[in-house]
């Protein structure tokens, strides 16, 4: 999930080594950029539903623009991601699109508003809530088109993860520590933002003036540290789920400076 909420030794280690082995397959002699973006031609492009499993009908549907780059965004990624995995020799597995607002029932549970953007592994989907795209302008300060796409692309990063075992490596870890569980989730996000900035850097001839700082400020909004003062006037670390704000934007540079999924081993870094 997006979030509002030091060396990890130990299993961190294993991981590491784990993860730094499955994104090498995914770094090497990849090359940047000459993506076509796909047409979406209805409110919902590939792999997208609404809650119930169905399109919402156009005259019902007064956030039309917002579906459609939504999925358009989307597609793209999944683009991204399953082209690099084929490159590979790997198997890639879609995931897919909701939309929704207020409420949502998942393979991981029920979900509110309040949850914010976020991928359920168990089934392999993408929610986003709608609504935090009007929160983002109005309470987070981080307006613009690709500001939200930033969102998307982060979530699909976790996608990635699933499809790589990192996601699931990660939560046998912090079972088996739980005193790891916080620093090991700060990892787990930072390198779905580093994927994310991956895909920014692929797409970097489509970006228009502005669109990249759009996503710098989107990450930086979304930093625990800043979250936590804007909501309480307090910055607790110890609590940090998803890294500051700081570290969200230097991994999210770090790959959109590279443009490669290797530059995300958030595992195997000494610091954040």
């Amino acid at each position: 999930p997006m979030g509002t909420g030091g060396r990890v030794g130990g299993g961190a280690g294993l991981i590491g080594v784990i993860v730094a082995v499955a994104i090498a397959l995914l770094g090497g002699g990849s090359s940047g950029g000459g993506l076509t973006f796909p047409q979406v031609q209805a409110p919902f492009g590939t792999g997208v539903q609404s809650p119930s499993g169905g399109a919402i009908p156009r005259s019902q549907d007064p956030e039309k623009d917002l579906r459609d780059f939504s999925a358009y965004v989307f597609t793209n990624v999944q683009k991204t991601w399953a082209g690099l995995f084929e490159q590979q020799g790997r198997t890639y597995e879609h995931a897919k699109l909701v939309l929704y607002r207020r409420g949502v029932r998942t393979a991981c549970g029920a979900a509110s508003s309040s949850a914010g953007p976020f991928y359920c592994p168990g089934d392999q989907r993408v929610y986003l809530d709608l609504s935090f795209y009007d929160e983002m302008r109005s309470s987070l300060g981080a307006s613009g088109d690709f500001a939200w796409a930033y969102v998307i692309a982060h979530e699909m990063g976790h996608h990635v993860q699933q499809q790589l075992g990192t996601e699931a490596q990660v939560r046998r870890l912090q079972g088996d520590d739980p005193s790891k569980r916080n620093a090991l989730s700060v990892r787990l996000e930072l390198q779905a933002d580093c994927y994310a900035g991956a895909w920014a850097h692929r797409v970097a001839s489509s970006l228009q003036a502005g669109d990249a700082e759009e996503a710098l400020g989107a990450a930086s909004a979304v930093g625990d540290d800043r979250l936590q003062k804007q909501a309480t006037g307090q910055i607790r670390p110890d609590t940090f789920t998803h890294g500051t704000s700081e570290q969200r934007v230097r991994w999210f540079r770090a790959g959109q400076d590279s443009g490669e999924p290797a530059a995300c081993d958030t595992f195997s870094a000494d610091s954040l």
